[in-house]
């Protein structure tokens, strides 16, 4: 990945002004990127230093998403066959699957540097035009929460992606000029968790769009695996499982457990994580065996204990629990739904049979249906 320098904005250039004394677009767009939009190469911090060695490098390292991969594998040689950049690329999902380590990996089996920022940092139309200018051939551009992306600097990107130029306006009112500015062949990898955000004209310029499941048992315990032989932490394959039972089917938060396992060994001088020494270490931090925590089960025991598993508005739920609204519905409610712990219905939130029986209480004869 390649750093861009930050440079200092030239003046605007005077109207009355001939063509030839006006400063080239290149050079207004190469200033216009400041040097924070981009993730450096290297991290100086340690910790960041190892969370980077923690990606897989090739697509061969990445655990999961097989037919994903499958499909990428096919481009990649495609486009090398051809001697051409791969399609643009919308990768969709929940958050922690491996968006951003998916974008890398495309980047060094094509052989070229990637480039991460995200749409909040790209506010002004200069801060895209930026990026875009200093690609090189063949290079990837990867923009998180690409559904976050303002209008302006989404329009700009339209012509970049078909026909690799950008349109840059210099001067101010009658005297104003358009310049096109042509761009070398990139790939554009965009990544968001609400791909239903998109506009229509976006989403249809993506060659490829693509969507990241959540991760089996097995392939959460090869991730912990290979984690744990990266830290040097020594674990036995059931405490991986222990693990990654607990892990919500997402990769980010495997990898944080194994952490703070390891903390738990290290202090209470253990040796090798097996299951029962993952369980005691997770159960301290209130991680219980469906990757529950401690927000989650509060949630269904007050939906129990006061409202009689339900129905309840989300509203209601917020002041009773203390909880933000919107966190309950975007941040709890989506994997207890996913693990079939609760449900919306009509009248308001239903928590499940199994949910009952999970926090020890004995089920209702009957549950309302679900919409």
């Amino acid at each position: 990945m390649a750093i861009i320098s930050s440079k200092k904005q030239p003046p605007e250039p005077d109207g009355s002004a001939p063509d030839s004394q006006l400063p080239l677009p290149r050079a207004i767009a190469q200033a216009a990127a400041p040097e924070s939009l981009l993730q450096p190469e290297a991290e100086p911090e340690e910790r960041g230093k190892q969370e980077e060695r923690l990606r897989p490098q090739r697509l061969a390292e990445y655990v999961g998403q097989k037919d994903l991969k499958e499909i990428l594998d096919i481009a990649i040689r495609a486009a090398k066959a051809r001697t051409e950049t791969l399609d643009h690329l919308l990768l969709y999902g929940p958050p922690g699957l491996g968006k951003t380590t998916m974008s890398l990996i495309l980047a060094a089996e094509m052989g070229v540097n990637c480039k991460i920022t995200s749409a909040p940092a790209l506010e002004r139309p200069k801060d895209i035009v930026g990026l875009l200018v200093n690609l090189q051939p063949g290079d990837v551009l990867f923009i998180d929460e690409i559904h976050r992306l303002n209008k302006v600097s989404e329009e700009l990107l339209y012509p970049a992606m078909e026909d690799f130029r950008v349109d840059l306006t210099i001067g101010q009112g009658s005297s104003a000029r358009t310049r096109s500015l042509k761009l070398q062949p990139f790939t554009l990898v965009g990544a968001t968790t609400r791909v239903g955000a998109l506009t229509s004209p976006l989403r249809d310029r993506f060659g490829l769009i693509q969507r990241l499941r959540f991760y089996e048992l097995d392939e959460l315990t090869q991730i912990v695996l290979r984690t744990a032989s990266l830290l040097d932490t020594p674990v036995t394959a059931e405490g991986a499982t222990e693990i990654a039972r607990r892990s919500r089917g997402t990769p980010r938060v495997a990898n944080r457990l194994l952490k703070r396992v390891r903390d738990f060994v290290q202090v209470k001088v253990l040796g090798t994580i097996d299951q029962a020494i993952a369980a005691e270490a997770l159960e301290r931090f209130n991680v219980d065996p469906c990757g529950l925590d401690l927000t989650d089960r509060r949630l269904l025991t007050v939906m129990i204990e006061q409202f009689g598993g339900g129905p309840v508005g989300l509203e209601t739920m917020a002041a009773v629990t203390g909880e933000d609204a919107q966190t309950i519905e975007e941040v709890y409610e989506p994997y207890l739904m996913q693990i079939g712990y609760l449900n919306r219905t009509a009248r308001g939130r239903v928590a499940t049979a199994a949910a009952w029986s999970h926090l020890g209480y004995t089920p209702p004869n009957t549950q309302l249906s679900v919409i």
